[in-house]
């Protein structure tokens, strides 16, 4: 993970320590919001990382769908 990656992890991190033990599993998703922005901060870096855990947020309220929503893996430059 980049340092900016990291730094962009914190919010996410005191979120899953301080308020999701009292909020409880609540997520539409597989896996839960928490996890898949730590994901895409890891894969994908701080900015469209952040990018992507905002889009997931997103789709997670009541009119959106539900199920299994894994991380886009990063795209590979094209060879030639």
């Amino acid at each position: 993970m980049t340092p900016l990656a990291h730094i962009a992890a914190l919010p996410v991190r005191a979120y899953r320590l301080i308020f999701s033990p009292w909020v409880g599993f609540n997520c539409r998703y597989q896996p839960t919001c928490s996890a898949y922005a730590l994901e895409a901060l890891e894969k994908h870096g701080a900015v469209k990382g952040s990018w992507l855990a905002l889009k997931r947020i997103g789709r997670c309220q009541p009119w959106g769908s539900c199920g299994y929503d894994p991380v886009p893996d990063p795209k590979t430059p094209h060879q030639h």
